[in-house]
């Protein structure tokens, strides 16, 4: 191979300058590219905490599921804990034991670790403590207040003005936002139960519309004779943030460009949410 100085003589000097540089440049790309390292990051080794999920529904028997938090890298496995104590108690001081049964919820399809001896009964305004605790010290608290009913005004759909075989509705539900005081909102709607996926899912506030008569809706995507399930939830602040909390921590997991989000749980000690649910339901057949 001639050397460099030898190709680049005949040339004029404006050229063999660049040609030079370019040279230089290739030679840099090819020595570098055998410059790889493999760095491994030890994670630090955090103790695992309890996580709790559970929904008080007036008149229904109380269910609850605990488990507790793994490494972010490791295996995903379930793990049953069958040494946690479980108390709810009312605005009276009465204690509810909840005892370790694992089960599944028949309505809505959802497992659970542990459940109450009897149904519960509550109102707006009522506010419940939950007590966690563990044989290895790991105690997890919360309180959660019952929100006020905010019922259905109406409840309706309209279809569009293709063709038969393309016929699609929409939904709407209209209610009476309580005035003077921050609201939060949870729309849902299902088709054919309860337990199946959610076809409609989000989660409203009245910052812009306080006192006002609500309309939600949504696009025409509802096929004639569908039964549909239209649900409206009242929540109070820390269930709205929770749920808001997950969209974001879910959102930004795999994303390279999104902004790493926690979730903001309703309970002390460890991770999770306890909640009392208050809701309006509708079933209606699009037709």
């Amino acid at each position: 191979m001639k050397p460099i100085r030898m190709i680049l003589a005949p040339l004029p000097a404006p050229r063999r300058a660049a040609l030079g540089l370019l040279l230089a440049v290739a030679a840099l790309l090819t020595t570098g590219c055998g410059l790889q390292k493999d760095v491994e990051v030890e994670l630090p080794a955090e103790p695992a905490q309890l996580v709790v999920e559970c929904y008080l529904e007036n008149g229904r028997v109380p269910e609850m599921t605990v488990s507790e938090t793994v490494p972010y890298l490791s295996a995903p496995a379930a793990t049953v804990l069958t040494d946690v104590t479980v108390t709810l108690t009312s605005p009276t001081g009465r204690v509810e034991t909840l005892t370790f049964r694992p089960g599944r919820n028949p309505v809505t399809r959802k497992l659970y670790t542990h459940r109450g001896q009897r149904i519960l009964r509550m109102q707006p305004g009522d506010t419940w403590q939950l007590t966690v605790k563990d044989t290895k010290g790991r105690v997890v608290t919360g309180a959660a207040t019952m929100p006020a009913a905010v019922p259905f005004d109406t409840v309706e759909w309209k279809f569009n003005d293709r063709p038969l075989d393309e016929r699609r509705a929409l939904v709407t539900a209209r209610f009476q936002d309580p005035p003077g005081v921050g609201d939060y909102y949870r729309f849902q709607i299902h088709r054919d139960s309860i337990s199946g996926a959610r076809e409609v899912d989000y989660t409203p506030d009245d910052r812009l519309l306080d006192g006002q008569l609500i309309t939600l809706g949504t696009s025409y995507e509802f096929e004639p004779d569908d039964t549909l399930f239209v649900t409206l939830y009242h929540l109070d602040r820390p269930y709205y943030r929770f749920l808001q909390s997950v969209d974001d921590a879910q959102s930004a997991n795999g994303n390279p460009f999104g902004q790493p989000a926690a979730v903001q749980s309703t309970v002390q000690g460890g991770i999770g949410v306890f909640t009392i649910l208050n809701y309006q339901r509708r079933q209606i057949i699009v037709r």
